[in-house]
């Protein structure tokens, strides 16, 4: 049985088809999973029921001659999330069905390929619905292609972390600074020529890296390439999408927007194998083993005195809801939520302890430190 399904139906065409599938088969991929067996794609199904335990999502596509046929008899709503995908707001009304029409839709010349490719895998739960970016600058060169870039972002749908505009007053700034750039997807490095000169954002980089936070390096063409971010994937500014005040131009804004979409699975993908591992080694050191992974990439773990858990992981700063999904996944079982928890603020940290003591049969695994939190773990 697959873990997660996908139903393509409507009208789409050749370049919206492929595209939708390569980048299905890329996120398969960066998350290790098998295309065909653990993520299965199908078109134009007379129905469509996945088994309770698979997730699943349906994309329609809007006829390109504003036909709009009914899935009224081929799925049920209520069970499967369904995208509709229309190729201008103004067509809504005559490519999407009429029980469709409530719902929020990707418009292909607003969103494109990618935002729809995203959509989906959020949909899915392989990526979280909320958007974020951390902007990474010196102001004396970046301040106003930093500005453009929050205004646009932004409108794209991310919760982007400018310095200068998410840091409430009175509060530790350094500390806040760092919480929020745990609960990223991807920082955003305005490489200009001294962007290595200073320790802050020296500092902002080498904290990303240490986490396993992606990196997407913006470099401006006086700037030197560093060894330290030959890794990075990058984004090239020539001289003449520069004006006189260090602002970008549209062109660059929307090359840099276009391939932080297309960034932001694999980035995800690397931090959640990178949990997982951490808790995998941690198991076995205690003479344990996980007995399986399902969908979500919730973790059936198995102790070496018989208790089990299930357990799920959290890419970025876990909360109360993260909890509570982990319990519902859990089904019964006694649930676990796993997270790195460097760089999170101590009192949020604290917090979420309470959470765990207070309510029944939940806990939470630090990832660098699960050996030590799974090892006085007794099944309740």
């Amino acid at each position: 049985m697959a873990l997660y399904e996908v139903a393509i139906f409507g009208e789409p065409s050749l370049g919206q088809d492929t595209g939708l599938k390569q980048g299905l088969m890329g996120a398969t991929q960066a998350f290790q999973l098998s295309w065909g067996n653990d993520l299965v794609v199908h078109d134009n199904p007379p129905h469509f029921a996945p088994a309770q335990r698979t997730t699943a999502v349906a994309v329609y596509f809007g006829g390109a001659e504003g036909d709009a046929e009914s899935l009224r008899d081929v799925l049920d709503p209520a069970n499967v999330t369904v995208i509709p995908v229309a190729s201008t707001e103004g067509q809504v009304p005559n490519e999407i069905p009429a029980e469709l029409r409530f719902l929020n839709c990707v418009l292909m010349d607003r969103d494109g390929i990618d935002r729809l490719v995203s959509t989906v895998l959020e949909c899915l739960g392989l990526l979280r619905r909320q958007r974020r970016v951390f902007l990474s600058y010196r102001r004396k060169e970046g301040s106003a292609a930093a500005l453009q870039l929050f205004d646009l972002l932004s409108a794209r749908g991310y919760e982007v972390f400018l310095d200068t505009h998410s840091v409430a007053r009175a509060v530790d700034f350094q500390e806040t600074l760092w919480h929020k750039l745990c609960d990223v997807d991807v920082m955003v490095m305005l490489e200009t020529a001294t962007y290595f000169e200073s320790t802050w954002t020296t500092e902002e980089f080498g904290r990303a890296l240490s986490k396993n936070i992606g990196v997407l390096r913006v470099q401006w063409p006086d700037a030197t390439p560093s060894i330290d971010t030959q890794t990075c994937s990058r984004v090239e500014i020539v001289a003449e999408e520069l004006d006189a005040a260090g602002g970008l131009a549209l062109v660059a804004l929307e090359r840099i927007a276009d391939q932080l979409e297309r960034f932001r699975s694999l980035c995800y993908a690397v931090r959640r194998i990178s949990v997982m591992t951490q808790l995998i080694a941690a198991v076995e050191s205690l003479r344990g083993r996980v007995l399986g992974v399902g969908p979500h990439f919730t973790m059936r773990v198995q102790l070496e005195n018989g208790g089990s858990l299930s357990v799920s992981p959290v890419i970025g700063v876990p909360n109360s809801g993260s909890l509570h999904e982990a319990m519902l996944r859990a089904e019964g079982q006694p649930s676990a939520v796993l997270y790195d928890h460097v760089g999170v603020m101590p009192s949020w940290n604290e917090h979420l302890q309470w959470l765990g003591q207070n309510i029944p049969r939940t806990y939470w695994i630090r990832s660098s430190q699960a050996a030590q939190d799974l090892a006085g773990w007794v099944a309740p």
